[in-house]
């Protein structure tokens, strides 16, 4: 099974390692993990704390027992979030694919990844969400910034806004702006 969420990735892995800390060695249930991820990583709310241990999950940093959520001895490496991402995301081997066939002259983006998924998104997705669309370009992004984190992607300078992001340090680009190719592991793969 593949999972939907996707959380905003983190500047560097060892901020992963920050939030795998955060889940508890003795079983917890799932509430009491959410909490705990809320008040010692900062996280906004319990949907978000929920988003991150589904994603940990999916990585291999955090197992289900029975009697809770635990955190695993296990590093996020960058090989095994790779895998992880592959494996275990929703829409992931899309993305990828379309990466395998991008080129600098024609890089992909949240926009053609979404325009690649759009008719595979959940059914009650689109029902429960009227911004349904930006929600899974979005998602689309931040799945992007998680290959590139990683080395599976790598970013395409657009030269016309080069100027303009220099400023700010790109906080103010568009996320539909981010331009992508594959990435060396990807390349390596």
């Amino acid at each position: 099974m593949r999972i939907k969420p996707v959380p905003t990735p983190p500047d560097a892995l060892a901020e992963i390692a920050a939030i795998q800390r955060a889940v508890p060695l003795v079983p917890g249930s799932e509430d009491d993990c959410c909490a705990r991820l809320r008040d010692r990583c900062g996280l906004s709310d319990r949907a978000t704390a929920n988003d991150w241990l589904a994603f940990l999950r999916t990585l291999g940093l955090v197992r289900e027992t029975p009697r809770g959520l635990v955190r695993t001895d296990a590093d996020p490496t960058p090989e095994r979030v790779r895998e992880g991402l592959r494996e275990g995301v929703l829409f992931a081997p899309a993305a990828l694919a379309q990466l395998r066939a991008a080129s600098p002259a024609d890089p992909v983006t949240p926009a053609s990844v979404f325009a690649a998924t759009r008719e595979s998104v959940p059914r009650h997705d689109r029902a429960r969400n009227p911004e349904w669309e930006q929600a899974w370009r979005d998602r689309a992004g931040r799945l992007l910034r998680w290959f590139a984190l990683v080395d599976l992607v790598a970013p395409v300078e657009d030269r016309s806004s080069s100027e303009t992001r220099s400023g700010d340090g790109g906080a103010g680009a568009d996320a539909d702006a981010q331009r992508y190719v594959a990435g060396n592991a990807l390349n390596e793969a």
